[in-house]
């Protein structure tokens, strides 16, 4: 997949599994390490209320100056003051938050009940299947790259990502009952919860 902005890299990629996963009603959305803004820009096409939030100032401001139509927030998205969202999403900046199972519940509580949250991960390969997809997305990468064309972003990277992937399907289990964790080529992961209506509370 490339974006309605015709770019094409790894995270750009998987925007789609964001977009597929957006309710029909859905009417607010928010992007978590919204990086270069692309995210928040695809999601645009789709739900007229988002808000893309990241700490990096610089790259923040030229997402800015690009896109139309978002609310962009410099900030902490552990502590910033938000409301809750129909759909939260998260591409390619789990790894960059420093506790985990406390991130999975803060973005928990920023969707809405019956909102969704999806998080697209790395993660770092610890056994022979891991390493197996790491050699596949090593071909894909090359194929995909030469088809479409690489993009390079300008947001900071933190490599390499210091969770296994089995440590975070783990972390993803205990932490959000009811969600579906998947690994994905080229270096991949997906976690798709939706909240559940009722009280407040996770289970």
């Amino acid at each position: 997949m490339t974006g309605a902005h015709g770019r094409w890299n790894h995270n750009i990629h998987y925007h789609r599994v964001v977009l597929d996963a957006v309710p029909d009603d859905a009417r607010s959305a928010l992007d978590v390490g919204t990086g270069n803004g692309l995210l928040a820009a695809d999601l645009r096409t789709r739900i007229g209320d988002v808000t893309a939030i990241d700490v990096d100032e610089h790259v923040l401001g030229s997402a800015r100056d690009e896109i139309d139509g978002v609310r962009w927030i410099c900030g902490d998205v552990m502590d910033y003051e938000l409301d809750t969202f129909d759909v939260v999403a998260s591409v390619a900046t789990f790894h960059h938050l420093p506790d985990p199972r406390a991130a999975l519940r803060r973005l928990a509580d920023l969707t809405a009940p019956g909102g969704v949250l999806v998080i697209l991960g790395l993660a770092r390969p610890s056994n022979p299947v891991d390493y197996a997809y790491a050699v596949a997305g090593v071909f894909q990468h090359r194929w995909l790259s030469w088809r479409n064309g690489y993009w390079e972003h300008s947001a900071p990277t933190v490599w390499p990502p210091p969770q296994t992937y089995t440590q975070v399907r783990g972390d993803v289990l205990d932490e959000l009952p009811g969600a579906t964790w998947q690994r994905l080529p080229m270096f991949r992961y997906s976690v798709l919860w939706r909240r559940p209506y009722g009280p407040p509370g996770r289970a």
